[in-house]
């Protein structure tokens, strides 16, 4: 079956409306969060990638927030402990569904390309012994943070700059022999697999899913994730190798699982699980609105891959956290806009949580964007939505490109708190 002809070609603001959708980005949320709205936005996104920056909030409780509004964020920690979800490396460290332990601890040999699992590779062949006799520590007295253990001289961060016991900790995370238990105010507290998984997962240790079925699962995964991809941008999602091609996913396609769509512009066609057939239908009728604006991590799905937004959006994005401070040239942690289905522009902000203040040291427009009436309100909505979550409700507006932008932009931000 020719899936290709019989799909119509959507416009790339189709396309990136039909992505949005299924990232749960479309609309602003009809209702308050409730604790189970968490899971099921990360079951939507299938991974919810971990930092620990907390400039603002941090990465994964910021991503939950542009999708759904304000909540609690000891929700997360919450469903961690109960088993809901679980860490892991993926793309990086994510959390997952615990629906879907089984997947990923099938598709660790997959993933042996990673970096954090090589080094743990490595670091298991050095102190295979002392790896054992923590865990040996843990089965015996309980789980345990890398706190403690006393550090015996100072050092920078990463691996290479971890105490030993740390570096074990992670190996054997890394590794599946550890998991995380809970946070405790962020902090990863280890127990072993078998008293994490093993409570919730059945046959957790011994059930496997071949290596062709955990590759069918984690291409169907990652587009029905991403709503609508190119096959090139499929294997980055769980940071898998190598990159696909239009061919890999003929078989799929064949079958009904995937549809082929060709996007107008593009030079390769757009791939859509085929959950999301009713989607494409209301995207190529032009039936999708995006009428959401929010302010969204520098670690969300849909700006994490440079090459994605740049096709979506027109956005050139890059983190410039770990940039030196004379080369970044819009800042240290710069959170994209979007309003309504566009990318329209990034913030530089910081919470100042004890002083009540979210300040904005900087707010760059793209160039082709014009701050009419509606665009000002929007961003002002979606800068004093997030600093009240924040509980930094009064907004310091420091600098705009262009310049222009500040005034209208500080007269909405003030005509919201004094509403």
């Amino acid at each position: 079956m020719n899936v290709t002809a019989a799909v119509p070609a959507l416009s790339v603001s189709q396309a990136r409306a039909l992505h949005l959708s299924a990232q749960g980005l479309l609309a602003r949320p009809r209702r308050r969060a409730r604790k189970a709205d968490l899971l099921d936005t990360i079951a939507r996104m299938q991974l919810l990638q971990i930092d620990t920056i907390h400039i603002v909030a941090r990465s994964p409780y910021l991503v939950l927030y542009s999708r759904l509004g304000a909540y609690p964020q000891s929700w997360l920690e919450d469903l961690l402990a109960q088993r809901e979800i679980f860490e892991l490396w993926a793309h990086e460290a994510c959390f997952a569904p615990m629906s879907d332990y089984l997947l990923h601890r099938s598709a660790h040999s997959q993933r042996a390309h990673h970096w954090a699992i090589r080094n743990a590779e490595q670091h298991h062949q050095a102190s295979g012994a002392k790896i054992d006799r923590l865990l040996a520590h843990i089965r015996e007295l309980g789980p345990v943070k890398s706190s403690d253990f006393e550090r015996e001289q100072a050092g920078g961060g990463g691996w290479w700059g971890w105490k030993d016991e740390k570096r074990w900790l992670e190996s054997a995370f890394a590794l599946g022999e550890l998991m995380v238990a809970r946070r405790e105010n962020f902090h990863r507290v280890y127990d072993l697999a078998e008293r994490v998984a093993g409570a919730v997962v059945p046959d957790w240790n011994t059930a496997r899913l071949d290596a062709a079925a955990v590759r069918r699962e984690t291409i169907l995964k990652s587009v029905r994730a991403l709503g609508l991809t190119q096959a090139r941008w499929i294997a980055d999602y769980y940071r898998t190798k190598p990159r696909l091609r239009d061919a890999d996913l003929d078989a799929l396609v064949a079958e009904g699982a995937l549809l082929r769509v060709p996007v107008k512009g593009w030079d390769a066609p757009g791939y859509v699980h085929a959950d999301h057939a009713q989607s494409l239908a209301l995207a190529g009728a032009g039936r999708l609105r995006a009428t959401h604006a929010t302010l969204l991590s520098p670690f969300d799905p849909v700006v994490w891959d440079r090459e994605r937004a740049s096709e979506f959006f027109g956005f050139d994005y890059t983190l410039e956290c770990y940039t030196p401070e004379p080369k970044r040239r819009y800042g240290y942690f710069v959170l994209p806009i979007l309003a309504r289905g566009r990318l329209v522009g990034r913030l530089d902000a910081k919470a100042h949580r004890r002083e009540g203040v979210f300040e904005v040291k900087a707010l760059y427009l793209e160039e082709d964007v014009a701050p009419d009436e509606a665009l000002i309100a929007d961003i002002a909505r979606a800068i004093d939505d997030c600093a009240r979550w924040h509980a930094t409700p009064k907004v310091d507006l420091v600098r705009c490109r262009p310049a222009a932008l500040r005034t209208p932009l500080r007269a909405a931000l003030r005509a919201l708190r004094s509403a």
